[in-house]
């Protein structure tokens, strides 16, 4: 009679984080949701998916959302919440997302390991 025994169960390691915000992101994103009962977004989320856009073909968008989707990931870094679609999360697994003001613009910027390239101006990426 032969027994068999059962391996232990190996402990799950934690998953890395799906985004990280910089210090500079997240504080622009305070000031946005303190600020959105005067711009119509009292209440609202930043959501971020990834479209079909431009010559690499994908593209980051940022909508304003009332409520979470029911597929959306809840991403909290920094005591701020941004929501990200699920269909986006494997383009985005690790990445971070930051807040330049440059001389003549400002705006979120996202530093993605999983791209591949960018496109010329800079509109849109593959992985």
């Amino acid at each position: 009679m032969s027994t068999t025994t059962a391996a232990p169960a190996r402990p799950k390691r934690e998953l890395p984080p799906l985004m990280a915000l910089t210090d500079t992101a997240a504080e622009r994103l305070r000031t946005l949701y303190a600020t959105g009962a005067a711009n119509g977004q009292d209440g609202k989320l930043l959501r971020i998916s990834v479209n079909t856009k431009g010559c690499s073909g994908l593209a980051y968008d940022m909508t304003w959302t009332a409520e979470p989707g029911p597929g959306d990931e809840r991403v909290s870094d920094k005591g701020v919440t941004v929501l990200v679609d699920r269909k986006a999360s494997l383009f985005l697994i690790g990445t971070t997302m930051d807040y330049e003001v440059k001389a003549l613009s400002a705006g979120f910027t996202f530093v993605n390991p999983n791209e591949k390239g960018r496109c010329g101006c800079g509109e849109s990426f593959h992985v």
